[in-house]
């Protein structure tokens, strides 16, 4: 997130954090069944069984990582959410932080949309009460922004809207820049892809109240 501090080199992480950046890396890359607990361990720098001493499994890491993620985004969302300069300032910075975070953590967003299904069922249903908080967040901030979503027969344009903007935020992953001799082509860069997607999603939610507004209109409402 952008009020986070900078993530610090692997060598300074504790190395509890250190394993969740290797294992989160490993499992974007290579599928969470693809990669085994002595390959995590060795990019560590520990021996396989030695990673037990801080999650008892592979399983435990994915749950970790992906009940971690969606309980930061929840708590970062509403310390936004209520900064108190009004709706419009919480939306935008709603959208600054989840930008953030869908820049500085791609391996967290493939890992999502590929893995959630391997979670153990609690777990899952765990992340997923998380995610439904989430939105309904973003839901209640948008519809106080754009005025005409406040309507409650807009209230689905603003669900839909919302859900659109987390997809293309969290497309991402596909479309950022590459690094550097990684052979991968060209993007925008991480600044040029910011501004472009904070620029998207303010165009999004304008589209969607026009639309809830031009609907209104016809209705004779």
């Amino acid at each position: 997130m952008g009020s986070m501090p900078n993530v610090p080199t692997a060598s300074a992480l504790p190395r509890r954090d250190q394993i969740r950046r290797e294992a989160a890396r490993l499992f974007a890359a290579r599928g969470f069944l693809g990669v085994g607990v002595d390959e995590i361990g060795k990019a560590v720098g520990i021996s396989g069984p030695g990673l037990y001493r801080h999650f008892a499994g592979k399983d435990a890491m994915l749950a970790d990582l992906l009940i971690g993620i969606s309980e930061r985004l929840l708590e970062e969302g509403r310390r936004r959410a209520g900064g108190g300069d009004g709706p419009v300032a919480a939306l935008d910075a709603l959208i600054g932080g989840h930008v953030d975070f869908a820049l500085n953590d791609r391996d967290l967003i493939t890992l999502h949309d590929r893995e959630l299904l391997n979670l153990k069922e609690e777990d899952r249903r765990t992340v997923r009460r998380l995610q439904r908080g989430y939105v309904e967040l973003w839901v209640e901030v948008v519809r106080q922004a754009y005025p005409p979503l406040a309507d409650p027969a807009a209230e689905p344009v603003a669900r839909a809207t919302v859900h659109a903007v987390f997809g293309l935020i969290n497309s991402t992953p596909h479309s950022l820049g590459s690094n550097p001799g990684q052979g991968e082509r060209s993007g925008l860069q991480r600044d040029g892809m910011a501004t472009l997607l904070h620029t998207l999603a303010h165009g999004a939610f304008a589209a969607a109240a026009n639309a809830a507004s031009a609907g209104s209109a016809s209705t004779g409402a």
